[in-house]
């Protein structure tokens, strides 16, 4: 008897009920009459959308044509009802409906909620945390990588998130930039923790091969001029406020090294800060300023409480002061010191870098003291160095000293 074989399959954006078989008029004509089924060139097989009642019309229209196998269909759909119903065990309460969730509903003040809008896809998010977990990823990666894939899992709703093939997943990329109009790094962000699912936890290899990645803008670094340093610092009145931004910019540090400095790494002896598992988990030593080493020295000894164990501490916990409140610290001083460029904490680093190239210092030498992997990384503050740049005389300048123009 012909053989009829049925498989799942993901097709224009939907679940669907693959039908293989060899050409036969007499199922053709059967599936076309009684199913509406539609073929497909792409994929080579018909295809009919996968409901309940579209498999029971395809099993009473085949029943006396055909054998149908139904094998790879109903694994797929166990599986499908086996994670269903563990997700609802582990997210989900009894008395507590099922709500549509939003990508912010996934963080709570207590952490990350596993929770989906469709539970087909329950088990992916915890799974990809426990596989970063393992690898031992930044608590920001792992929160940023969570973030990323939740927008996928919202984007396809019912769709088993494990079923999507490197098609689809273009796809997706491309409604992200042109209906959600995302910049290149957010994308490169993305695609990122994509990867990490489908290779990482789920084992697919190579899966993102076929995946291009949108090339990234070249942003030049925003930066401070040494007058508006100057302004800046003017306008904090706290001790601890002014040292905080000093230790910033005078060794190039990011907000969160500045925060997680300990009174053991200001070394006096070899004129050194010791910065332990910065950005990419990469200890270094920086160079400790004179001055700075003065002002810190008078801090600390001036400052009620005093700090114990972390340079800057919170006055109410006794722990690592929190960086969202020296990133305001410095907004309020710019503000008081009536600078109005569009800038962040993050410009005392780069202003660091691009005034120590003015100055001459060669460029692998800033690499090092800001800790960047990658030489081209630092090579971005040659663009924004006035060091070379003004020396050069616009042509203009000579056609002028001239007289060949007229004003």
């Amino acid at each position: 008897m012909k053989q009829v074989i049925l498989k799942p399959l993901f097709h224009r954006e939907q679940e669907c009920i693959g039908i293989y078989f060899k050409n036969d008029q007499e199922i053709k004509n059967a599936i076309r009459k009684n199913v509406n089924a539609i073929w497909s060139q792409t994929k080579k097989c018909w295809w009919v959308p996968l409901t309940r009642e579209n498999y029971n019309i395809l099993a009473a229209a085949l029943r006396d044509k055909a054998d149908i196998n139904r094998k790879e269909l109903y694994t797929y759909l166990s599986e499908k009802k086996k994670n269903f119903t563990t997700a609802n065990q582990l997210l989900l309460k009894k008395s507590e409906p099922v709500h549509p969730v939003t990508a912010k509903a996934f963080y709570s003040s207590e952490g990350i909620v596993y929770l989906s809008a469709h539970a087909v896809n329950g088990h992916v998010l915890p799974a990809m945390k426990q596989r970063l977990k393992l690898k031992a990823y930044s608590p920001s990666t792992i929160k940023t990588y969570l973030n990323e894939m939740s927008q996928l899992l919202q984007a396809i709703k019912n769709i088993p998130a494990d079923s999507l093939a490197p098609e689809h997943l273009k796809r997706y990329l491309v409604y992200c930039f042109e209906k959600l109009q995302l910049k290149e790094n957010t994308l490169h962000s993305r695609i990122n923790a994509l990867k990490f699912y489908y290779e990482q936890v789920l084992g697919r290899e190579k899966f993102f091969w076929e995946i291009p990645r949108p090339k990234k803008a070249l942003i030049l670094p925003k930066l401070l001029n040494e007058t508006e340093i100057r302004k800046l610092f003017n306008a904090l009145a706290n001790k601890k406020h002014k040292a905080m931004l000093f230790t910033a910019y005078s060794a190039g540090l990011r907000v969160s090294e500045v925060v997680n400095l300990k009174i053991a790494d200001i070394d006096s002896k070899r004129m050194q800060i010791f910065i332990e598992r910065a950005k990419g988990k990469k200890d270094r030593y920086v160079n400790l300023s004179p001055v700075l080493l003065d002002i810190l020295r008078s801090y600390i000894r001036d400052y009620k409480p005093q700090p114990k164990i972390y340079l800057f501490e919170s006055e109410q916990t006794y722990t690592a002061y929190p960086a969202r409140t020296v990133q305001q610290v410095f907004v309020n001083a710019k503000q008081k010191a009536g600078i109005r460029k569009s800038v962040g904490i993050h410009s005392l680093r780069h202003s660091f870098a691009t005034h120590l190239l003015d100055k001459g210092t060669d460029i692998k030498y800033i690499k090092d003291l800001l800790g960047h992997f990658n030489i081209k990384t630092t090579e971005r503050y040659l663009h924004v160095s006035k060091k070379q740049l003004v020396n050069i005389r616009s042509p203009f300048d000579d056609l002028w000293k001239k007289g060949e123009i007229e004003w």
